[in-house]
């Protein structure tokens, strides 16, 4: 198996397992790695045919799947602020905790040791091996705050 020699550690860690890199697939990941807030998939799918308009919504959606089976993307409700739509994030070694303005809908990060406590804690208590914890909290942000 050859490991793919572009910057993209998401393309390096599929093609390490033996996942087929297509150009489609490569600008998607690229995508995700350089995303700055949670995408949706429409909003993947836009970002993603300002590259190449060829891609469609069954490529990311393949894609999607497939980076979520190798654990390597979360798929987040975020308090349904969007109706239906998931979030997607790279999956992340630190806990943290989503909030989301139930006015505007933003989502915010908040990093916190306290998840990683609340997960060793739950291990220890329950003797389960924890696969993640979410924790998700929804607020007005600071602009909506004003606006009340």
């Amino acid at each position: 198996m050859s490991v793919c020699t572009d910057k993209s550690v998401l393309a390096n860690k599929l093609s390490a397992k033996g996942m087929r890199m297509t150009s489609q697939r490569r600008i998607l990941l690229d995508v995700i790695e350089r995303a700055s807030e949670h995408l949706h998939a429409s909003d993947l799918l836009r970002l993603a045919r300002e590259k190449d308009d060829r891609i469609d919504r069954a490529t990311v959606y393949r894609t999607l799947s497939m980076l979520k089976e190798q654990g390597l993307v979360e798929e987040l409700d975020l308090l349904h602020l969007d109706g239906s739509e998931h979030h997607y994030e790279l999956k992340q070694g630190r806990g943290h905790v989503h909030i989301g303005c139930t006015r505007c809908g933003k989502i915010f990060e908040f990093k916190t040791d306290l998840v990683e406590r609340l997960e060793a804690q739950i291990a220890d208590q329950t003797q389960c091996e924890v696969d993640s914890v979410r924790i998700e909290v929804s607020a007005l942000c600071d602009n909506c705050r004003q606006v009340v």
